[in-house]
């Protein structure tokens, strides 16, 4: 996954997000947990934000906080499985700012934890759906944007899970390996239009979500939500971009630390979704 140095980007035209503002980013699943977190960062950090989610009550605090605190926030109600409501919400996107440079998808669900021989078929599907479908019609229609405006950078909230094999979550499992291909092929056919995309894990942050969940009963130790957003402003500012197409966690990597490794050299096969061959006689090696 190594790619040559990009062309020079051209320069932005004027946008109405406002001169002082450090970008425009779009971020699903706003409305609670880490997308909320995400959200908020982002704006405090002085992008124009775009929160997408599904419950307008929790977006509309979510603007209250944000406006109060003095920054910039546009609240999408949108399910992100559908397309027209993708494209609707992105075209009101594009319609308010000019541009989007920064595009996290953070909307996710989880099945009951169960063997897949008792899995409840529609959840199980759903699971997929909402967490495969939805970044891929988000960047579907977000990326062509990014591309006629220079650039941009795709955030997906990738996990663990997508790097081993689980007995009990086999579809949020077998999401998470599918959302780690949609990030190598965005940074593959991306690189020289100056799109990067990353695969950002949070670790294990304690949401509604991850509470509810029979593995983190009685769990003391979580990682916190600072430890994600600072790692996912270092991505959004440009300087893990060696990092492209690539794996990174919150709560272990810093930018620091992903700085010092990239310039001791990102081989081909680091941080990557990869098939380990038996040995050097194996013919898939």
């Amino acid at each position: 996954m190594t790619a040559p140095s990009p062309a020079p980007r051209p320069p932005r035209a004027p946008s109405s997000a406002g001169p002082d503002v450090s970008g425009v980013a779009v971020v699903t699943g706003a409305s609670r947990g880490i997308g909320r977190s995400m959200a908020s960062a982002l704006a405090e950090a002085g992008y124009a934000v775009a929160a997408v989610a599904r419950d307008t009550g929790a977006l509309a605090t979510l603007e209250r906080d944000v406006t109060g605190a003095g920054g910039r926030v546009l609240v999408q109600r949108a399910d992100v499985t559908d397309p027209a409501d993708v494209d609707d919400c992105v075209g009101a996107v594009v319609e308010a700012f000019d541009r989007v440079d920064v595009l996290v998808n953070c909307a996710g669900v989880i099945e009951t934890e169960t063997p897949l021989w008792e899995a409840d078929v529609e959840q199980w599907w759903r699971t997929v759906t909402v967490n495969v479908r939805g970044p891929f019609l988000m960047s579907r229609a977000v990326v062509p944007h990014m591309i006629a405006g220079g650039g941009g950078r795709v955030v997906n909230l990738a996990s663990g899970a997508g790097l081993r094999e689980r007995g009990d979550l086999t579809a949020y499992c077998a999401s998470k390996s599918a959302l780690t291909r949609l990030t190598g092929g965005l940074h593959e056919a991306g690189w020289e239009h100056g799109i990067r995309a990353f695969d950002l894990s949070p670790g294990v942050v304690r949401t509604e979500m991850t509470e509810r969940m029979r593995a983190h009963v009685g769990r003391t130790e979580w990682t916190a939500p600072e430890r994600v957003t600072d790692l996912l402003l270092a991505l959004c500012s440009g300087e893990l971009d060696a990092w492209s197409g690539r794996h990174v966690r919150a709560g272990i990597d810093t930018s620091a630390s992903l700085r010092a490794q990239a310039a001791r050299g990102v081989g081909p096969d680091d941080r990557a979704l990869r098939l380990h061959p038996w040995g050097p006689d194996d013919p898939l090696g």
